[in-house]
């Protein structure tokens, strides 16, 4: 199946529940079997079925369907949010004394992680420029246990060349895991480049209408299961409600995100001719400095880009913001509505200035994310707003 008939039906092939045409919200905790010894083969693994709905549920089960689907993953799992796909993931594959390559420009929440709780259980932690891939692939030729990728990066949407440095990693035995949030199933599919897991905030465009917290990861069935163990004890489990909202919005997925990447590109070309803006980043432009790397790894470019506003006064962005009529100031991306804000108040709100500076990510730098909104409206508000 094509991802987008995959959005429609992976999951939802067999027979509903009560003879539902669609996909029913089981909101059980436990579920009950007619023996003690079906509810046995089913507790020991040998026969399919659901015993506690923080280990599985069938609603949630539809929606992991759906993600491993898409990703062309043999597994896949969920979490109550998308930072605790990351943290369980990093959780159950890393033991004190390991050490970890990833990049500076990771989501603010990420990078707190690997600089402040993995470094307290004896995890060593190296963040290096994503830019600077030869750094990158000499750290990780130095011996590590994971690394750790994004592209495109939230929000300075920087790329890495996720089959090199994979490549990188395996010839010393690491694994990698990818966060493909920003670029979406739609548009890349990091385990056919070489990524051993793939993980996702669904909250954004999974799910894409702002209303229910979830995560995901896919890969093969002996790394997910490692990490659903350690998910299943922990209790990060997602919600069935959330699922079913995370679910339906899959069904759209791939008619949204193509008119966002389309969306996108134009807001992006706009951007770069108008006399206000300092500099756009979006990796679908020619002049971003990874667009040949994104070209030759992505099917689209993406619904998200940032731009710094030209501000001697100091005030501009917080203007700019204010004035826009056709943009959420609020913090998530990914969504059917465009949304805006600086990175202060959303990826990396974790971070002080200080750390935000040293990845690059400057004061007067706003992240876009485009909806589905008509492109010339998007336009127009933000012409009005610059000016």
């Amino acid at each position: 199946m094509r991802q987008s008939t995959i959005g429609v039906w992976a999951g939802e092939e067999g027979p509903k529940d009560n003879g539902s045409s669609h996909l029913s919200i089981v909101a059980r905790i436990s579920f009950d079997y007619p023996s003690a010894d079906e509810w046995a083969d089913v507790a020991l693994g040998l026969r399919p079925g659901h015993i506690y709905s923080r280990n599985s549920n069938p609603t949630v089960n539809v929606f992991e369907e759906k993600v491993r689907w898409l990703e062309e993953a043999e597994a896949a799992t969920s979490f109550a949010s998308g930072m605790a796909a990351i943290s369980n993931t990093l959780g159950a594959l890393l033991r004190p004394g390991d050490r970890v390559v990833s990049i500076t420009d990771t989501y603010g929440g990420t990078h707190r992680i690997f600089t402040e709780f993995l470094p307290q259980m004896g995890i060593s932690v190296e963040l290096y420029d994503p830019i600077d891939e030869d750094s990158l692939e000499r750290a990780i030729a130095r011996g590590c246990r994971l690394v750790y990728l994004e592209s495109p990066t939230n929000p300075t949407l920087k790329i890495v060349d996720l089959q090199k440095l994979a490549d990188a990693a395996h010839t010393v035995g690491a694994l990698v895991v990818t966060d493909n949030t920003v670029a979406t199933p739609i548009n890349q599919n990091p385990l056919k480049l070489g990524s051993d897991l793939v993980v996702h905030s669904a909250s954004k465009f999974l799910g894409g209408h702002g209303d229910a917290l979830g995560g995901a990861i896919a890969g093969s069935t002996e790394l997910v299961t490692r990490v659903f163990r350690y998910r299943e004890i922990n209790g990060a489990a997602l919600d069935p409600f959330a699922a079913f909202l995370l679910a339906r919005g899959i069904r759209t997925l791939e008619l949204r995100v193509a008119r966002q990447n389309e969306n996108a590109l134009a807001v992006a070309r706009f951007l770069e001719s108008h006399r206000a803006v300092d500099r756009v980043f979006y990796p679908g432009l020619e002049s971003h400095p990874n667009h040949d790397t994104a070209a030759k790894q992505m099917r689209g470019f993406g619904g998200m880009l940032s731009f710094t506003i030209r501000d001697t006064a100091g005030r501009g962005v917080t203007a700019f913001l204010d004035r826009l009529r056709l943009a959420r100031k609020a913090a998530s991306l990914g969504h059917v509505e465009t949304m805006a804000g600086t990175p202060a108040t959303t990826s990396h709100v974790e971070c002080t200035a200080a750390q935000r500076a040293a990845m690059g990510i400057p004061d007067t730098l706003v992240r876009y994310s485009v909806g589905i909104e008509n492109v010339a409206d998007l336009i127009e508000d933000l012409q009005r707003a610059l000016n």
